[in-house]
């Protein structure tokens, strides 16, 4: 593309003098990205007299100047893709090499270039295997009096070498595992080479996951006690795991605990995760399954879990919490034992697959209970409807938008007058329903198959059915999306009036009410609170709104404020941000903050926030909380590294246990030192949001 670009330069230069033209759109070369990734190389001809060929390499380069370092005034210009070449004397040079972009932008690099006449000596390489592939060798060498290395890697006999200078690396990935002999030749302008070999042993480590899939990994199972396990190709590729391989295990007798183990290359790090997942297919449902991890060399230093297997035939994802091992013992062993109590027969009935037992860092989320807003969208929620009086709903797609997911709900012929459906299960939301003063109307989309149906919304406090309000609304299109409102202040006649001062955390919806059922069906999404007051306290805090209450609530010595942006600039222009003043009191002074909702980790488990700190170092905590047992918390603290300015700082949640609810939000700054409410103990923060 770089040489399409010169090229049209040079046709531009041509067609002016034929034809009087204006060339003078340069917004190519003015968006062109700087030049990169400049390097050099030497060779240099082995017949004592230091002639030198220069090869620059680069990206996005027009062309190169080359300071030759030995005195030589000017540089010498060279064009991408091709070579200088250079008589030096005997010396020590460097060699300084500029290139220069097509709009003009310019990067440099110093290389050292020795010119010697003499052989190398004191020849010396390094070969280490990457840490991030065990295939791939990284090569580096040193010498004396050497011009240029020239490596081979000894994969085969016909390799052209790869040449490095001293100082830089070069790398080679092997496509099989064994030992290998790397030599290295060591070049000056003499006649005279130097050269070193050493072997390098390739590996591939058994690691995990292990998902049987490797063709260079020997997947070792040491059977006992009748067990017997086998790499195989998958014979059940279905939903669930379409894995070229798997692990069989055939469990004959005599032992009640046969099984197999598998020796890993290294310790399990336990150190973040300690959730053990294993797919596993069973010839019937019941069976179990015991995963276990023991000592390399002690079987007494051991933790295992046992599960059942629930499904028949099928691919099962199983989850072993291991989440109260010691881990300051290491482990390296994986056992597994199928059926530990019942001796195996070696029959269908005690053959099992397993597949892809691997480490991760958190249990599965569970079905969160429904709250406001319903969208019928989100991942892990409980959407379970609670039909009544012969209604019959269920998930849909939406009938003008194949991506929106819905609720459909019929009322057949038979249905009651009053037939309806509850939102969620029997229990209801999660929290109370936030009305108040100004803000009693809740919204429903509503897609109806005639105009002036008759639409009911009733709420009321799931443990006491007496505590209710109602009220009515019909439709005013046919097959169309409109969103009904329900005022609860205008309620239903012969019902109870809406109280604001009770609890009212559940929430039903009639379709066609008054009119027994004769197979009408209706669409609907989007169950919230409309009309004012609707915007609810959550995530992201960004503190613009002018309806939203940011209450936070300050403890032992934290003070927070929400106030015009003092400090806008680069990094932050909002318009309101928080303040923290942290005043003399305990160590911990801090502030909290109640949502209107728990916070939903069920995706996302970073949270991102701005902070403004007098400071670098200045500590920062935020802490999740549940609504009402403060002990039920996770925490993740980190030290801000820029005083002055703006800067974002991302918190890693990803170890929090989804399975709790958290509602609160905790700030608390230089956790452990008291405050003394001077500027030195005051920060601004902004956009806590969760990525």
């Amino acid at each position: 593309m770089k040489r399409i670009l010169i090229l049209g330069l040079s046709l531009g230069l041509l067609w002016s003098g034929c034809k009087k033209e204006s060339f003078d759109d340069t917004e190519f070369a003015e968006n062109a990205s700087a030049p990169d990734k400049l390097s050099v190389m030497f060779n240099i001809t082995q017949d004592n007299t230091g002639n030198v060929s220069i090869y620059p390499n680069g990206e996005g380069m027009a062309y190169y100047l080359v300071h030759f370092g030995d005195g030589t005034q000017q540089p010498q210009k060279v064009t991408p893709g091709q070579k200088l070449e250079h008589q030096y004397a005997e010396g020590n040079y460097s060699v300084r090499l500029l290139g220069i972009g097509i709009n003009g932008l310019t990067t440099e690099i110093t290389q050292p270039l020795t010119v010697s006449f003499r052989a190398p000596e004191n020849l010396d390489f390094t070969a280490a295997i990457d840490p991030s592939n065990p295939f791939q060798v990284n090569v580096s060498a040193t010498a004396d009096y050497e011009t240029v290395f020239r490596v081979y890697f000894g994969e085969n006999e016909q390799e052209e070498p790869v040449p490095v200078l001293e100082g830089n690396t070069v790398n080679h990935v092997y496509a099989q595992t064994g030992t290998y002999t790397i030599r290295v030749v060591a070049l000056s302008g003499g006649q005279a080479t130097t050269e070193l070999t050493k072997e390098i042993t390739i590996v591939n480590p058994l690691l995990l996951p292990l998902d049987f899939e490797s063709a260079t990994l020997d997947y070792a199972w040491g059977n006992f006690g009748g067990g017997v396990t086998t790499v195989i190709n998958n014979p059940k590729i279905q939903a669930g795991n379409t894995s070229a391989k798997v692990a069989q295990m055939i469990k004959y007798g005599p032992e009640p605990w046969g099984g197999s183990v598998i020796s890993l290359s290294q310790p399990i790090d336990f150190s973040a995760n300690k959730i053990f997942r294993m797919k596993a297919f069973s010839p019937r449902a019941g069976a179990t399954v015991l995963l276990k991890v023991e000592n390399i060399s002690d079987g007494g230093i051991a933790y295992e879990v046992q599960q059942p297997i629930t499904k028949a035939n099928e691919w099962e994802d199983l989850v072993f919490d291991f989440s109260a091992i010691n881990t300051s013992n290491t482990y390296q062993k994986v056992v597994v034992i199928f059926e530990l109590g019942t001796p195996g027969d070696g029959s269908a009935n005690f053959t099992f697959l397993f597949d892809d037992i691997r480490l991760v860092n958190s249990l599965p989320p569970t079905d969160a209970q429904i709250s406001l807003p319903v969208t019928f969208d989100a991942e892990n929620v409980n959407y379970t409807m609670t039909d009544f009086g012969g209604s019959i709903t269920e998930d849909a797609i939406d009938p003008a938008n194949a991506a929106n997911k819905v609720m459909k709900t019929t009322k057949p012929s038979g249905a009651e007058v009053w037939a309806g459906t509850t939102i969620g299960t029997p229990d209801g939301f999660a929290q109370k329903i936030p009305f108040a003063a100004g803000a009693t109307k809740m919204s429903v989309r509503v897609y109806s198959p005639a105009a002036g149906i008759p639409v009911l919304l009733k709420v009321e406090n799931r443990a006491n059915g007496g505590i209710s309000v109602e009220t009515l609304k019909s439709t005013t299109v046919a097959n169309t999306w409109e969103t009904l409102e329900f005022d609860f202040s205008n309620h239903s006649s012969g019902t109870p009036a809406l109280d604001l001062n009770a609890t009212y955390n559940k929430a039903s919806i009639f379709f066609d009410f008054g009119t027994a059922g004769n197979g009408k069906v209706f669409y609907w999404d989007d169950v919230q609170m409309a009309g004012a007051g609707t915007e609810q306290l959550g995530l992201p805090l960004n503190f613009e709104s002018a309806s939203l209450n940011y209450a936070f609530v300050n403890f032992d010595g934290g003070q927070v404020t929400i106030l015009d942006n003092p400090v806008s600039g680069a990094g932050n222009t909002s318009a309101k941000v928080g303040r923290m003043v942290k005043n003399a009191g305990q160590p911990w002074g801090g502030a909290f903050l109640s949502l209107d909702a728990p916070i939903d980790f069920s995706v996302k488990k970073t949270f991102t926030m701005k902070v403004y700190s007098p400071r670098v170092g200045a500590k920062v905590l935020l802490k999740v909380e549940n609504q009402t047992n403060g002990a039920i918390s996770y925490e993740q603290e980190l030290s801000t590294t820029k005083s002055g300015e703006w800067e974002t700082l991302s918190f890693n949640y990803a170890g929090i246990n989804t399975a709790n609810s958290y509602q609160k939000i905790v700030l608390i700054f230089d956790l452990g030192t008291p405050g003394d409410g001077s500027a030195n103990f005051t920060w601004y923060f902004d956009d806590i949001t969760l990525n």
